[in-house]
């Protein structure tokens, strides 16, 4: 049975890419069957996974408008057990391009019906914004991941989020559901980044996940080489991180996790006492 869990943070630069590009390889190196699903007009999460999209026959673009099929759409990585359906700038128009059509929320929702089980996850990478292309990703999702940034603004928005998260569950899908917050840009050399952690643990009823993602270099370098960190720099904190972070994911949908770890390094990196 696949399951669909979107990044979602309407907040942006808070590592929802990062996250997506990541965890979808993390998963797919502990042999999971993986698609990636760009839902940001950026398209950073093409790139990131070395597809150029100028290249692109077919994008999401092309599958909310029903231009294409979802196997026209669909496109192999050069990464085991990763498939993405890619993005690129016309998804900025699919806004305008959706008014007027019924049910647009439920479109990308369609697609996925006869598709979902053929994967293990599919991973969608959500715009900084809740509109009609968050709101599609939300209405076929099983679950959300909020990555927050350790950052003094962290739950700027964040109430938001969870109503229209809320709203989504009432209205559009009444089984989604937050798996849990990740923190990502995190350095545990500063009190700054421990009082974030803290508060947020204080403020927000949610799961919080052990695995905190690092400010870390290899981990910034990576998406300019079109790759994910573990195959940038696979020893790296950053890359542990994200395995860490497959591993509380999988272990808590009851699926036994068999990727790579460094037993050297941390699984996550815990908070100072």
């Amino acid at each position: 049975m696949g399951k669909i869990i979107s990044i979602a943070n309407q907040k942006g630069g808070v590592g929802k890419t990062t996250t997506t590009i990541n965890l979808a390889a993390c998963l797919a190196e502990a042999g999971m069957k993986v698609l990636v699903i760009d839902m940001d007009p950026q398209g950073n999460t093409t790139s990131g996974l070395g597809i150029d999209r100028d290249s692109l026959e077919y994008s999401t673009y092309d599958l909310l408008l029903c231009e294409c099929t979802f196997n026209q759409a669909l496109i192999s990585t050069e990464f085991e057990n990763i498939n993405i359906i890619p993005s690129d700038e016309d998804l900025a128009a699919a806004e305008v391009d959706l008014l007027g059509i019924e049910n647009k929320e439920y479109i990308l929702k369609s697609h996925l019906l006869t598709n979902k089980n053929r994967f293990d996850y599919i991973v969608i990478d959500c715009p900084p914004s809740l509109n009609t292309l968050t709101l599609n990703a939300l209405s076929c999702s099983d679950s959300v991941v909020v990555p927050i940034q350790c950052e003094y603004y962290a739950l700027e928005g964040l109430s938001q989020l969870m109503h229209t998260i809320e709203l989504v569950k009432e209205r559009l899908n009444s089984k989604l559901k937050i798996d849990g917050v990740v923190f990502t840009m995190y350095d545990g050399r500063t009190n700054l980044s421990l009082q974030i952690v803290d508060t947020v643990k204080e403020n927000l009823n949610q799961h919080i996940y052990s695995s905190l993602i690092p400010r870390n270099v290899r981990l910034a370098e990576a998406p300019s080489f079109g790759k994910p960190i573990i195959y940038y720099d696979g020893k790296s904190v950053g890359a542990e991180a994200y395995r860490g972070l497959a591993a509380e994911i999988m272990t808590a949908d009851g699926r036994k996790y068999t990727g790579k770890t460094d037993k050297k390094k941390p699984f996550f990196l815990k908070k100072k006492q």
